[in-house]
């Protein structure tokens, strides 16, 4: 199944020559039955850092399971399409809302009956750089809600939240995903399965 955003990958070819190594469609699309509507492609992941750029290297997004974390040591480059949130989202039981996250690929990261107020509540061990594209979203956090538009940027540094659609519309979001781990204090108040890998 092919994603929905045209990517451009450069690279080198065997000279040494900058190329285009692939241009089309992001062919990794993830979906979540538990979670009509909602759909995300991968568009480029690492493993580690320093990345190793190798000449005409396989396409990174078709290897390995897909989680809504970054691998460990590595990033993620996403992008998704929330739909306007339905009330079956709203109504989600708490072992529900682990469920779709268990299918997305990390069921320690829902925080929904452990405090999170909002069923579609997570945290990763990650730093995440999040783009509004294009429409509206609510950031739910612990205490506050934060209304965002297009060309609004959140960074998420492994806390607990949610992406709300209110606002009758898709909206589309760009997600830099970096592979983290919490201090001594916030693995103190988390624990090591609250939102890791």
């Amino acid at each position: 199944m092919s994603g929905f955003i045209r990517r451009v990958v450069a690279g080198h070819d065997q000279n040494g020559r900058a190329v285009v190594l692939s241009d089309g469609i992001a062919p990794h699309l993830k979906t979540n039955p538990l979670r009509p509507g909602h759909r995300s492609s991968d568009i480029w992941k690492t493993g580690a850092l320093p990345v190793i750029i190798k000449a005409g290297e396989d396409d990174p997004t078709l290897q390995g399971p897909r989680t809504i974390h970054p691998p460990k040591g590595g990033t993620v480059l996403r992008i998704a399409e929330l739909q306007p949130e339905s009330e079956e989202i709203r109504n989600l039981s708490p072992e529900k809302a682990r469920e779709v996250f268990a299918a997305a690929g990390n069921a320690n990261a829902a925080q929904f009956g452990k405090g999170g107020r909002h069923p579609m509540m997570h945290r990763t061990e990650s730093l995440d750089y999040a783009v509004v594209l294009e429409g509206e979203i609510t950031l739910v956090l612990d205490d506050e809600d934060v209304q965002l538009k297009a060309g609004d940027v959140v960074i998420q540094r492994g806390n607990s939240h949610a992406w709300s659609n209110r606002s009758g519309k898709v909206c589309r979001m760009l997600y830099v995903l970096i592979d983290g781990q919490f201090d001594e204090q916030l693995a103190g108040w988390f624990g090591k399965d609250d939102g890791g890998h």
